[in-house]
């Protein structure tokens, strides 16, 4: 009679996750962590995993469907599961470090991931933010687990078994086991990384089980050792541990936790769920979920837009991860990835700010600003500990992308009320990046620096990639810099520099195809121009991505193009040259494939730097476009479905351009304090802000077919401007917008409307 309470405690407890979503949906309940995860190498649909995870948590879980150091760790078209796997993948490119897994099997004890391996189906998995259930059908065995910030609960429900067991995989590359039977625990350590880490870098992990050991094994690079010691440092360690006698429904308890900084930290980190049951961590990370997605309240009849909006928020929720432990004294600390140290204060990581600074910086901003002040303090530290402020930080500096975006994320924030961390330090942080680059790594500070200062662009025929792109980047990151430093109360001496170079953009501009061109040391233009060419000038993209991102002065463009209609019609161009053209410029890569597929022109959401460009519409006075393409691209590229995105997630910038976009506005030019109008896609949205006030945005008679704006008042009065600013919307706001099938082709369109440009400031 015992032995079945065991297995209906289980039942009982799964089907409650499903009753829960069922009885009285709350903002967690929408999410699908599965979303984009029909991924592969030839083709994104987000390239995402389920990340079972507290938000900004320093440890994810996912089943691992993938072999050990594949990137793409969990595929939703596979049918197998190899194990359960903790992990800091912030994409499959840039892949994986502190990682280990375990795995519940019955029958011999296997270590072998295909052997080990068990058939499982999406119909007998739950993946929710806070938990994952799922049904291992070669084993027979339920596998459950639900995390905190630094550990996790699992619990392995069993058939009736004499051969019940638990592999512990320390992964390859460097990693020790050490079994403890008497305290029924194991610990070890794994080093295994894709880079951007200190020599010393290790992850440290403790599991205790509630259940004796009555078995148990090392591995040394696959083979067991029984009877041949309690630990063993190698290649690749493992372990296997045995449980006997156990009755049908039988469950074993796993606590597991880990830490980048000792055992003894990682002992302390499993404090957090030492005393808890499954079921007490789940309703915590349950409670945790609803709080940060329950900042933006809905109300519309639509489940499915519900379903995608809230499961693009949890994404724009994960990173940049938080790095941080908090010690015996109760203090916070970090192990560096810069440079190998424990350290006092915040440190955060796991994003590409050539991604992230467009959107999900903006949002934290909005949603989450006390978060986004830790995240400026981790920076400070980086700053410290580096003597560069990260581009692309996994854990620490990884040669990844162009540009010095960590600019824009610093001085959007400053300039949006960000408040209790050093500012003046990474005023000088700014600066230094800005005219030098890191050592070994040209992804971090800025590559070419020499040039562009004294040209005013890097050229084609320097010998530097990306170049027309890097310039253009720059020509922004320097504009940021001069707003932060204004901001600051700085001299002209040390900004005025940066608002000159703000307009370098000008200086790749061809008058003869309105396009930004590569240009050589010479001043001549690089012949054979074809702007649907992904080429080498370009970072994954072509000339008509990549012409539009002048973010922080649209009308500068608009006069180079020479006026509204024809910069209208360049905009409108890109929807109508073809999508096969540029397709045999160069070798294949994922986001041309994208491109291709999608059927919008040239237009490529599944890469960040064209994501603003339907918006640029609302500075040459025809706002009526940016609303019938925002909404399209909404409608036809998203969806709630495990092909849910249209192109790489990227740590949340994808996910937060939906985000703002169905609210209604989108932070093009982040620095500006300005969010340019769209079409909202809710009927009404309560959005709450950290400070106690609240935007209501109501969209009448708001449809699919009703995409274009009518009308807006703001606090009850007439608004036609195709902006907001970002400090009216902090002292709360009511956006009432009239929605209509037809676009009104007068609003918008005087002078006074048109957003920020830094042409129109000077």
């Amino acid at each position: 009679m015992k032995n079945n309470s065991f297995f209906l405690f289980a039942l009982v407890w799964m089907l409650s996750i499903q009753q829960v979503a069922a009885q009285s949906p709350e903002p967690v309940d929408y999410v699908s962590t599965l979303v984009g995860a029909l991924s592969k190498y030839e083709l994104s649909t987000g390239n995402t995993y389920p990340a079972i995870a507290r938000p900004w948590g320093m440890n994810f879980w996912t089943p691992q469907t993938g072999n050990m150091g594949d990137g793409w760790v969990y595929t939703y078209s596979a049918d197998k599961i190899k194990g359960f796997k903790q992990t800091h993948q912030p994409s499959p490119w840039n892949n994986d470090y502190g990682q280990f897994s375990l795995m519940p099997i019955t029958g011999k004890p296997v270590f072998d991931q295909d052997a080990r391996a068990s058939w499982f189906s999406h119909k007998a998995e739950i993946a929710k933010p806070y938990y994952y259930s799922v049904f291992l059908a070669d084993h027979g065995i339920t596998t459950e687990f639900s995390p905190s910030q630094r550990a996790v609960v699992f619990q392995f429900t069993f058939p009736e078994t004499d051969s019940a067991y638990v592999v512990i995989d320390a992964f390859d590359k460097g990693s020790f086991v050490k079994l403890i039977p008497e305290e029924n625990k194991i610990i070890g350590y794994n080093t295994r990384n894709s880079g951007g880490t200190p020599d010393n870098f290790k992850n440290y992990f403790v599991i205790e089980f509630d259940q004796p050991m009555d078995s148990y094994f090392l591995v040394d690079n696959g083979k067991l050792k029984a009877k041949e010691g309690l630990e063993i440092t190698t290649d690749h360690a493992g372990a296997i541990v045995g449980f006997k006698g156990l009755k049908r429904g039988q469950q074993v308890t796993a606590r597991v936790a880990s830490s980048f900084i000792s055992f003894e930290q990682a002992s302390l980190n499993l404090n957090e769920v030492r005393e808890k049951s499954l079921q007490q961590v789940a309703d915590e990370g349950r409670a945790a979920w609803n709080d940060v997605l329950g900042r933006v309240q809905i109300k519309d009849n639509n489940q499915e837009r519900l379903q995608t909006f809230y499961s693009c928020l949890y994404r724009s929720t994960l990173f940049p991860r938080d790095l941080s432990e908090i010690d015996a004294a109760g203090n916070r600390v970090h192990y560096s990835p810069y440079n190998g140290k424990v350290l006092p204060g915040e440190m955060f990581t796991d994003t590409g700010f050539w991604d992230t600074f467009r959107s999900l910086f903006p949002l934290l901003n909005l949603l989450y600003p006390s978060m986004n002040d830790r995240m400026q303090e981790g920076l400070v530290n980086a700053y410290k500990e580096s003597g560069f402020l990260p581009e692309w930080a996994s854990p620490g500096h990884r040669a990844s992308m162009i540009g010095n975006n960590s600019a824009s994320v610093v001085a959007d924030a400053y300039l949006t009320g960000r408040k209790g961390y050093d500012a003046m330090q990474l005023w000088e942080a700014v600066q230094w990046g800005a005219n030098n680059v890191h050592p070994k790594n040209t992804s971090t500070g800025r590559y070419g620096h020499e040039l562009y200062n004294s040209l005013g662009y890097i050229p084609a025929d320097a010998g530097i990639s990306q170049n027309a792109a890097r310039t253009l980047e720059y020509a922004y990151n320097d504009w940021c810099i001069y707003q932060f430093g204004k901001a600051l109360g700085r001299p002209d001496s040390e900004t005025k520099m940066y608002a000159q170079r703000a307009l370098n953009y000008k200086n790749l501009y061809d008058p003869t195809t309105k396009l930004m061109r590569g240009k050589n040391k010479d001043g001549t233009f690089i012949k054979n121009f074809d702007p649907s060419a992904w080429s080498g000038e370009f970072t994954e993209g072509n000339s008509w991505h990549w012409s539009f991102c002048v973010f922080h002065d649209p009308q500068g463009l608009i006069d180079l193009m020479g006026g509204d209609k024809a910069f209208t019609a360049m905009l409108d161009t890109v929807f109508v040259v073809p999508s096969e053209e540029g397709m045999k410029s160069r070798s294949m890569i994922h986001e041309m494939r994208e491109m291709q597929i999608m059927n919008m022109g040239q237009y490529a959401h599944g890469n960040q730097p064209i994501q603003h460009m339907p918006y640029l519409y609302n500075y040459s006075a025809a706002p009526w476009k940016t609303q019938a393409k925002v909404r399209e691209i909404m409608d036809k590229l998203y969806s709630a479905g495990p092909d849910g995105y249209c192109g790489d997630e990227d740590n949340g910038q994808t996910s937060a351009w939906y985000v703002f976009s169905s609210l209604g506005f989108y932070p093009v030019a982040p620095g500006s304090g300005e969010y340019i109008l769209g079409s909202p896609q809710f009927d009404e949205v309560t959005v709450k802000l950290e400070n106690g006030k609240k935007i209501v945005i109501t969209a009448e008679n708001q449809s699919k077919g009703n995409v274009y704006v009518d009308q807006l008042r703001f606090n009850g009065k007439k608004h036609t401007q195709n902006f907001l600013r970002i400090e009216d919307l902090y002292k709360g706001a009511k956006l009432n917008f009239s929605m209509s099938a037809n676009p009104n082709l007068s609003r918008g369109t005087a002078a006074a409307d048109r957003p920020y440009s830094f042409s129109r400031e000077r």
